[in-house]
């Protein structure tokens, strides 16, 4: 489509045209076709008002018009009013009789007309036939003629005129089949079905392509999506991709600038610290040496937890497939090698219920184990980081941390909950920004990034951090996409 056509304007522009096109080849057609056939009814008409005046009068009807007497054997059989028996009637046979009133103003062509139509296929409605005030017999007949000739049907017509014997009508050049003109009204209502189809084809495609890339790079952070994307699709697309490439490129130039610049900092503060805290060994005043001592690790440490943030927001760990229960349940067993108060708290079973159907009237139900395995596609050490920031900042805060894991059919939960916290969720929400930190940094380790990495991990997967208040304390819930 974008070799066709390289742009969107030149896109609406052929679809535009093509629409006119379409549109005007559908309405000509019809109205093409219900001209012919109104030519060809009319016709049927004439031929008609011919027949009734040849058999009143003996004129000639009309060109292909045929009027022969029926054999001594089906004037019998016509009287009668087996129709259906007269020689070259067809079988199976329909009977229609249609009786034609005689003119009441012309006492002259006061004799009334009979027609016995005989059709292999139908029976002809009366009721479509036109009844004025005043409509002679002579339009009448040419209004039967102009019915015969709406079917395609080949029907046997007969005929008796007042008294005189029983005549055949051949009017095949009439009303048979093959004289039919083409109807195309109902090609060009497929054909306007088709231009319809394929012209909102081509928008929805259109569209889709958009909405394919707009899919892409939103779920680009959270799936490891490529260092820049190419797809096929009008003028303007490319040039939003090409746009959306060169900002990626220098954003990921600036990140990769930022952590070698942290990188180079946090390398070349080493050599100094190292020596600053030789020279504080050194100094006899024990608070002093403290003191010192305790800047030097404060001033790494931040370094290092703006590296590890940054790290983060680069996005540089891939994506895999990875058991949700066995890394909490390593991570919960780390702390507990170590002495710390953390638990891992078992999910409970899951009842499913099942839905009605017309074999069962009760509702069945299924138990979902909770020590079922749950599989995330994710970054594990991103994860890790993310777990173990929540499990070290209950602990800072509360006397012990309990872990659980919930999940749905398309997202995770990690749930950190503190005990004996003093602080609310609204209070430790409003530290998720970069360098916040609360009102006890005197007596509480950190940097004030912490929150902001788990925030920005979660991110990553596609969820969010949030934080509730318990009955106990706090609880910190990381919600990520499973898939």
């Amino acid at each position: 489509m974008s070799n066709l056509f390289p742009s969107l304007r030149g896109i609406a522009g052929a679809l535009v045209i093509s629409a006119f096109l379409a549109g005007g080849l559908a309405v000509w057609l019809w109205m093409q076709s219900n001209t012919n056939w109104r030519e060809h009814r009319d016709a049927a008409y004439v031929a008609g008002v011919t027949v009734f005046n040849a058999l009143q009068n003996g004129t000639s009807p009309a060109s292909g018009i045929v009027i022969d007497p029926l054999a001594e054997a089906d004037q019998q059989r016509a009287a009668l009013g087996e129709f259906s028996r007269i020689s070259g009637a067809p079988s199976p046979a329909r009977v229609t009789i249609i009786p034609i009133s005689a003119d009441a103003a012309n006492p002259r062509t006061g004799a009334p007309l009979t027609l016995a139509i005989v059709s292999p296929d139908l029976i002809y409605r009366l009721a479509d036939l036109p009844n004025r005030q005043g409509q002679t017999a002579a339009e009448t007949t040419g209004a039967i003629f102009r019915l015969l000739a709406s079917y395609c049907s080949d029907p046997f017509v007969v005929a008796q005129f007042g008294d005189a014997p029983w005549v055949r009508v051949e009017g095949s050049s009439v009303w048979n089949c093959n004289i039919s003109p083409t109807d195309w009204r109902l090609v060009a209502a497929l054909f306007a079905v088709v231009a319809i189809g394929s012209l909102t084809t081509v928008a929805l495609n259109l569209s889709t392509d958009f909405n394919l890339f707009a899919q892409q790079l939103r779920n680009r952070r959270r799936v490891g999506g490529p260092a820049s994307y190419d797809i096929e699709g009008p003028q303007e697309l490319r040039d939003i991709v090409a746009a959306v490439n060169a900002y990626l490129e220098i954003e990921r130039a600036q990140l990769e600038s930022r952590a070698a610049v942290l990188s180079g900092v946090s390398h070349d503060l080493g050599t100094p610290a190292t020596r600053l805290r030789l020279r504080a060994a050194l100094i006899a005043d024990e608070e002093l040496r403290r003191k010192l001592e305790a800047d030097i690790d404060s001033m790494t440490g931040m370094i290092e937890s703006v590296l590890t943030y940054t790290r983060a927001e680069m996005n540089i760990e891939a994506p895999r497939k990875l058991s949700l229960n066995t890394l909490i349940g390593a991570i919960v067993a780390n702390y507990q090698d170590m002495g710390r108060a953390v638990s891992l708290r078992q999910s409970e079973d899951v009842v499913v219920q099942g839905g009605r159907s017309v074999f069962m009237s009760r509702q069945g139900q299924a138990i979902v184990a909770g020590d079922r395995q749950i599989t995330v596609t994710g970054r594990p050490i991103a994860l890790e980081r993310a777990m173990t920031n929540l499990i070290d900042n209950a602990l800072k805060y509360g006397r012990r941390a309990t872990v659980a894991l919930e999940t749905d059919a398309t997202t995770a939960t990690i749930t950190v909950e503190d005990e004996g916290s003093a602080s609310s969720a609204s209070d430790i929400e409003a530290l998720m920004a970069p360098f916040k930190r609360g009102d006890n940094t005197a007596t509480i380790d950190g940097y004030g990034l912490g929150l902001t990495i788990v925030a920005t991990i979660a991110n990553l997967h596609g969820g969010s951090l949030s934080f509730e208040d318990t009955a106990v304390g706090v609880a910190a819930r990381l919600t990520i996409l499973r898939s």
